[in-house]
């Protein structure tokens, strides 16, 4: 009795001594990071982004970012034999089911499947998100006005298109396609002026890939889906709005990932990292330059004297 009360007490011990480094036994490096994604099954372009975390020794748990909304917490990721497998609660997808997610890394990439949260199955593949660190500070060339109040010939309009120049102001008259830039910028800074009305909500997409939330915020309140914040990533530090009806004044740069944003001169975000792109993204390609992007899928929002200085 008593060797078999030693071998079983042994088998505790090493069982107990054994589970925070055994638990994940596969070695979790070559999915830890963050993950630009594209995702095809939907009938309009779709783009996400992943971060894989470890959270202690047995664990792993990330963030995710789907074709709409915010980013939100994964509770546990499983990857085992470079196969992946998550499911979070749906955002602001049509469904009321968790979406799962499945993929498998080989040779460095993701491919995958999807499930969203009305049952749709979709496809997705995956690349390791770029650093986008500057060797050198930026040199600014000469500004360009994208706006100077006459037309939108340095824009491209999408599908039910309802922008107008009224009165000298670039205006979205109703819930419509968003405004695109035909050019296409890499590190820049860029001054607009912008006016929402009550309950509105729009964004300044920077190359075309991470928002810049325009949104009438309750005062005194800051959040990473209000006013001056890059949406779901980056809360402003202070309410520097003034509310609906009032024209406000925006300067940002963009230089990598940092961004610096001062709304109506009042720094509000000082040279944050950016850690992916957010929903509604044109492209998850964050190593190419973008366009600037208006939201006009809300509804009303009006800007004036939109002015960019891109580096040389």
């Amino acid at each position: 009795m008593g060797s078999r009360n030693f071998r079983f007490s042994a088998l505790v011990v090493l069982a107990w001594t054994c589970a925070p480094f055994c638990a994940l036994a596969e070695d979790p490096s070559p999915v830890l990071g963050r993950w630009d994604l594209t995702i095809r099954g939907l009938d309009f372009p779709a783009f996400g982004w992943l971060e894989v975390q470890q959270s202690g020794e047995r664990t792993l748990v990330g963030r995710f970012v789907g074709w709409w909304g915010s980013a939100r917490p994964i509770e546990r990721i499983n990857f085992q034999n470079n196969a992946l497998h998550f499911s979070i609660p749906p955002q602001w997808e049509k469904g009321n089911d968790d979406l799962r997610v499945d993929g498998v890394l080989q040779d460095g990439e993701f491919s995958g499947t999807m499930v969203d949260p009305a049952g749709t199955r979709l496809t997705w593949s995956g690349k390791r998100a770029p650093v986008l660190q500057r060797a050198e500070p930026p040199a600014w060339h000469t500004p360009i006005v994208l706006f100077d109040g006459r037309d939108i010939s340095q824009w491209r309009t999408q599908p039910n298109n309802h922008w107008q120049v009224v009165a000298g102001v670039l205006t979205n008259l109703k819930a419509g396609g968003n405004l695109v830039t035909r050019e296409s910028f890499s590190d820049f800074r860029l001054h607009v002026e912008f006016k929402y009305p009550k309950a509105g909500n729009s964004g300044i997409y920077l190359r075309g890939r991470y928002e810049l939330q325009i949104e009438d915020s309750p005062p005194g309140r800051v959040r990473t889906e209000g006013l001056g914040a890059v949406y779901g990533f980056l809360s402003p530090n202070s309410d520097a709005g003034k509310g609906p009806g009032q024209w406000q004044t925006c300067d940002l740069e963009l230089v990598g990932r940092l961004v610096t944003v001062r709304l109506n001169a009042m720094a509000i975000i000082n040279k944050q990292e950016i850690p992916g792109i957010t929903g509604g993204a044109m492209s998850s390609d964050e190593l190419a330059p973008g366009p600037i992007m208006l939201q006009g899928d809300h509804g009303l929002i009006e800007f004036r004297n939109v002015v960019l200085t891109p580096t040389k």
